[in-house]
């Protein structure tokens, strides 16, 4: 239901508080403190069948007895009474309850999941059960259990769990951070953090969303929101029980490294989202986001009254990966960084070296530590260095951050500092982290809009020929691929293998593998079981066999022992292969794994038998390009190992980069696919080849994801169901969903258009098709937007993009929002109506109720289709050159 009466819930213009009490201690008493002290400028109407007042208030017995539907009811009744009070709030028409309540059960009898079915029937937003309360304190709304009243401010934190939010709050109250609002979600029956993320990326009270949260109910959901919600403002996430036992058990080396808390890691990152560690990083994360905004540039300027300080800040900064700048030599001091004013440095110090340095190109943004001493007053350098900002940001167009660290707790100045916007630390290792956080996130959102690098020509897969291996491979029982089945589905996906052969016996071992000797080569001879997935574990593995004898030696080793230490096993006979010789290949790892919360995760680090060991990898929710696939790479320790250094070439980075691209496309095509594992994975200046391969399969999806799209990706991939091929006056244009690689596909169409059909789709002139302006039209979360292209003479010499279509669905769902361009000479043809009829199908198709549109009234051709697909037009009331358009549909089954 999404942001659905989240205006009740928010702000309500009247509440009713169920389990009111007027004794000391209780749940009811406490709400209705914070009610009253938060200054609440509605009405609270009291409801509780056992009292007829409380402190002199009267006290309804139910809902229904009120003299006016409140828009909020908060519940703090007993379990049992829960989904009566729900029934009696939705019937009488209130818009949202926050359920105090606590363990309400999960069984289809308790009184959480009634109460659930309930609200759902009447439209009415639950916030719960277990909930903390919430609290909005621009709207003078505390209808929480915090013990002090959040301060207003543009921060909106939600939380899982209602202790974190306290704390939050507490640390909150202390520094003077300040909150748009406040929402402990509980058990999150029906408002989640999807719902909230939703809200809150287009509030315009919030400026930065801090997430508290221990689970994802709903990948796909909380993936669209989060992705959407970080393109919008800075989101921070802290997760606990990150190190929670695994409740997995995984059977391959990639399944192993697939741990939860490197999913999610992966998950947040693949998001946009700020991940922080502990509640100390939050705290610092949320002092730095509630004061200054996200800047360009990574360089550190530092400033301080001792060199010891000075340096351990700089230390701190190289240690996580920061930049320390080279600032411009100015007067009183050098190029040195950090700058050293002297310990007996006072304000007159401070500002006079400050100035200079908030006008400094070499510099992005400046650290101001400040330690007191008997002859520098605390007090006295804060007043300085937030006037001194202050001063100089009036003239500043682009005004350079400053963060501060006061090693002490003066009032004066921390109030001077807070007063001025700068982030106060109380220690350098604080700040720094708070410096970076600013960064991470710009780097996030970089991350978020670049353009990723195009495939080439010839990524062609054979997804026929892979279903083919793996339909057989069910029809016959298994749960694993043989050695030949991996090795044909690597080969339909174009990533290269050792050639095989299949020996069922000692015999047939021993003659697979005379053409290799007779060629001067060596054998490999690996064991066959459907019931091994390790082989060196049972010593599986011989390597280096050079005549027949060895082979049969070996492979009667391999049966003994197998026999001995897996009598259970069942063994298919012998893998033969010729041997590869490492070299100066590396040993990668790279796969798929399961994730039960995201789905298929593409698994890439350093490979060999220690693997697990090493600990060596980097995660990546799939569908990936080569932009996210080189970003993998990169993440990973072995990744240094990959450039080239002594005699020993550079290993060849698109290739690898290309061989996850083709795994997340083989996840993609292949849902049976549980898990995957190549390794090692050799890699060199050549390529790379698989050397050792294995795949486990199930028969249906462990978790299929609701709606359209991939059953169990958390992130919808290119729908390559929506390409389409027109015949529009005789001329073939090809119509596809727009990729987040035609960005100079869109600059070229931007360069040559008629400027009158620039201004004619955005109301205005349009001069400046920057990288962000193009990526925003081009990056798109398939989820909840679609873009069409047209493309003329596709098939052979440049393309030429004629026009585009899109639909942008609102948060719930029950609309979309249109816009169309088309070039001017390819007016008359039917382009713009097929391309309005697709994007409907579409529509449809995701269940999308009405699609809406604003066009210039001049715009006759554009009225025209829109008037014979049907959609009613009206003027719009507060700017007579616009007219509205809508059409209502009906979704396709």
């Amino acid at each position: 239901m999404s942001t659905y009466r989240f205006d009740a819930l928010l702000r309500p213009r009247s509440l009713a508080l169920v389990g009111a009490s007027g004794r000391e201690g209780s749940l009811g008493r406490a709400i209705l403190d914070n009610l009253r002290a938060a200054g609440f400028p509605g009405p609270i109407f009291l409801v509780n069948p056992n009292r007829d007042t409380v402190d002199g208030a009267p006290c309804a017995a139910r809902i229904a007895d009120l003299s006016a539907v409140p828009d909020l009811v908060v519940i703090g009744a007993p379990p049992e009474r829960v989904p009566e009070i729900v029934d009696d709030a939705g019937r009488t028409g209130a818009g949202a309850a926050v359920i105090l309540t606590a363990r309400l059960g999960l069984g289809a009898d308790d009184p959480g999941p009634r109460a659930q079915a309930i609200a759902r029937s009447h439209g009415l937003r639950l916030l719960g059960p277990d909930s903390a309360g919430l609290a909005v304190p621009g709207h003078r709304l505390d209808a929480s259990l915090f013990a002090h009243a959040p301060a207003p401010g543009d921060l909106a934190l939600v939380s899982q769990s209602g202790t974190v939010a306290a704390a939050i709050v507490e640390w909150a109250v202390r520094h003077g951070a300040g909150f748009s609002a406040v929402l402990s979600l509980g058990g999150a029956c029906d408002v989640d953090v999807a719902d909230c993320l939703d809200h809150f990326a287009g509030d315009l009270r919030t400026r930065a969303i801090l997430l508290c949260l221990d689970r994802v109910e709903d990948a796909r959901r909380f993936m669209s929101a989060a992705r959407a919600a970080a393109r919008a403002k800075p989101v921070v996430v802290l997760r606990a029980g990150r190190h929670a036992p695994d409740a997995r058990r995984p059977v391959t080396h990639t399944g192993a490294l697939a741990r939860p808390d490197a999913v999610y890691a992966a998950a947040f990152r693949r998001a946009g989202l700020l991940a922080v560690q502990d509640l100390d990083e939050m705290f610092s994360a949320a002092e730095t986001l509630g004061r200054q905004r996200p800047f360009p540039g990574h360089r550190l300027a530092i400033l301080t009254n001792g060199r010891g300080i000075g340096l351990l800040a700089a230390d701190r900064l190289a240690d996580s990966g920061g930049t320390l700048a080279q600032v411009t030599p100015a007067d009183g001091f050098g190029a040195e960084n950090p700058i050293d004013l002297g310990i007996e440095a006072g304000g007159p110090a401070f500002a006079a070296a400050l100035e200079p340095l908030l006008a400094d190109r070499a510099s992005d943004a400046v650290l101001a530590i400040h330690v007191p001493t008997a002859r520098s007053d605390a007090a006295a350098v804060a007043q300085a260095i937030a006037g001194t900002v202050t001063r100089v940001r009036r003239g500043q167009t682009r005004k350079k951050p400053v963060f501060a660290v006061s090693l002490g707790e003066e009032a004066a100045a921390v109030a001077a500092l807070s007063e001025a916007g700068i982030p106060r630390f109380a220690t350098d290792s604080e700040a720094i982290e708070g410096f970076l956080h600013l960064v991470r996130y710009r780097e996030a959102q970089d991350d978020l809009m670049r353009t990723p690098d195009s495939l080439p020509r010839d990524f062609t897969v054979d997804s026929e020929a892979a279903r083919g291996i793996v339909a057989r491979a069910l029809r016959q029982g298994a749960s694993w691929l043989d050695p030949v089945a991996v090795a044909g589905l690597l080969t339909a996906y174009g990533i290269a293998t050792v050639p095989l052969v299949l020996a069922p016996d000692v015999d047939a071992a021993a003659a697979a593998a005379w053409p290799i000797i007779a060629g001067g080569g060596l054998v490999a001879l690996k064991v066959v079981s459907p019931d091994v997935v390790h082989k060196s574990d049972i010593g599986g593995v011989h390597l280096d066999l050079a005549s027949e004898a060895d082979v049969r030696e070996a492979a009667r080793s391999i049966l003994a022992r197998a026999r001995r230490e897996r009598p259970d096993a069942r063994i298919a006979g012998f893998a033969v292969q010729p041997m590869v010789r490492k070299g100066q290949r590396r040993e990668l790892i790279a796969g798929l794994a399961e994730d039960p919360t995201f789905g298929p995760v593409v698994v890439f680090g350093r490979g060999g038998t220690a693997v697990e060991v090493i600990d060596d990898r980097a995660l990546g929710l799939p569908p990936l390009d080569l932009a996210l696939a080189r970003d993998l790479i990169g993440r990973t320790r072995v990744a240094r190992r990959l450039a080239a250094y002594r005699d020993v070439p550079a290993a060849d980075l698109s290739a690898i980069a290309l061989t996850l691209v083709k795994l997340a496309q083989l996840a993609a095509d292949l849902p049976q696919v549980r898990e995957l594992d190549i390794n090692p994975l050799l890699a060199d200046e050549t390529g790379v080849v698989a050397l050792d391969a294995r795949v486990r399969l199930g028969r249906g999806p462990e978790r299929v994801r609701r709606g359209r799209g991939h059953p169990r990706f958390a992130i919808r991939p290119y729908p390559t169901e929506w390409v389409r091929t027109m015949t529009l006056k005789g001329r073939a244009i090809r119509v596809r969903p727009v990729r987040p690689e035609d960005e100079p596909l869109f600059r070229a169409f931007f360069a040559e258009i008629d400027p009158e059909d620039v201004r004619l789709r955005f109301f205005a002139p349009v001069r400046d098709f920057s990288h962000a302006f193009l990526a925003r039209l081009t990056q798109l979360d398939y989820a909840r937007a679609i873009a069409f292209v047209a493309l003329a003479d596709a098939e052979a010499g440049p393309q030429t993009m004629l026009g585009a279509v899109r639909l942008h669905a609102d948060a719930n769902r029950d609309s979309g929002e249109f816009a169309i361009l088309v070039r001017s000479d390819a007016r008359g043809t039917g382009l713009a109506y097929a391309l309005m009829r697709l994007m409907l199908d579409w529509a449809r198709f995701e269940g999308i109720l009405s699609v809406e549109g604003t066009v210039l009234s001049e715009n006759r051709p554009m009225l025209a289709v829109c008037r014979r697909l049907g959609f009613s037009q009206v003027r719009d009331p507060d700017d007579a050159g616009v007219v509205k358009v809508r059409l209502g549909l009906t979704p396709a089954a």
